[in-house]
């Protein structure tokens, strides 16, 4: 061996290893969020970085990035360091909707984005303002086919999880249903208590003190099964829609070029600290059923459902420039 080549031989042997090989977390880890605090996918986020915080023995923090559809805070996990320590806390709406809604977005869920697990799942409720004279699916597209376009729903905007449910729905029963859209999901609740529209599909733990105290009233739940915590209420599914099923559920991803193995480490822990008694009681809490499904099953439903909401925003021709 020559002296070079000898040399070359002691570099590489002193040289560090590989970024999957050295201790994980190095440093502390961000969980962005696309989204204002508060939310549902923002509790999720947190309740997550509380549990991996102790058992990784790092901060775990919470970046609230929203902005451009979400995409300000996608960006900023997809441009960050590939080394696991950024992840993304994202609703499926950023994952299955908003690639379908805006054409232009600046990232590409399959090329851009690796999944790491689902994790979590909240029910979708249709509720209607008390003077809508029906109080079942079947009272409620009797009516609508007899006044066509007199009945609106609001929903958080549009390409939002409740505009799309709706346009489902509205596909599905062959009625005519104004769509008023909104920014978020609060002012759409307060003109629908004030009678300025008359249906919403809105998740379930914001409307049900609502409904509770009589202010709304559930037509269905958009559940395969019923929700325990409305066990009189059907499903769309059960009220002659069959196979209508549609949830508004998150994930936790990383970019796609954080290593493999890596991945599969930040899978295994994040799974640990979802499926952890106290972090299930504190989402059930908040009307999140824990999934923590893993990266292979998160991988199968963006593609699945976004097979599903093309057929809906294709036929509808929805698109947001």
């Amino acid at each position: 061996m020559t002296r070079t080549a000898a040399l070359l031989a002691f570099a590489f042997a002193l040289a560090p290893l590989p970024t999957t090989a050295e201790p994980f977390p190095a440093r502390p880890v961000t969980i962005v969020s696309p989204y204002q605090a508060g939310g549902t996918s923002d509790i999720i986020a947190r309740a997550t970085a509380q549990k991996l915080s102790e058992m990784w023995g790092q901060p775990v923090t919470v970046d609230n990035r929203p902005g451009a559809n979400g995409t300000l805070g996608v960006m900023a996990v997809v441009r960050a360091a590939p080394d696991g320590h950024t992840l993304l806390a994202i609703a499926s709406s950023g994952l299955t909707l908003n690639p379908l809604v805006y054409p232009n977005l600046s990232y590409v869920v399959e090329r851009d984005l690796a999944p790491i697990t689902g994790t979590g799942e909240v029910a979708n409720v249709l509720v209607a303002h008390p003077s809508v004279a029906a109080s079942s699916v079947q009272e409620l597209v009797a009516l609508a086919k007899a006044k066509p376009g007199s009945l609106s729903y609001a929903s958080q905007g549009v390409g939002s999880n409740g505009h799309l449910i709706g346009e489902m729905f509205r596909q599905r029963t062959g009625t005519e249903l104004l769509h008023v859209p909104y920014k978020g999901s609060a002012p759409a609740l307060n003109d629908l208590l004030g009678g300025q529209v008359q249906l919403m599909f809105d998740n379930l733990p914001a409307s049900l003190p609502l409904i509770q105290s009589g202010k709304l009233k559930a037509i269905a739940v958009t559940t395969a099964a019923r929700d325990p915590r409305l066990p009189d209420v059907p499903t769309i599914a059960e009220s002659g829609l069959p196979g209508f099923a549609a949830t508004a559920w998150f994930g936790l991803l990383t970019g796609k070029t954080v290593p493999p193995e890596r991945r599969a480490e930040i899978e295994k822990a994040v799974v640990a600290a979802l499926t952890d008694p106290a972090t299930k009681a504190r989402l059930a809490a908040a009307g999140v059923e824990v999934t923590a499904s893993g990266a292979d099953a998160l991988a199968a439903r963006i593609g699945s459902e976004t097979t599903m909401w093309k057929g809906v925003v294709d036929a509808a021709k929805i698109r947001v420039e």
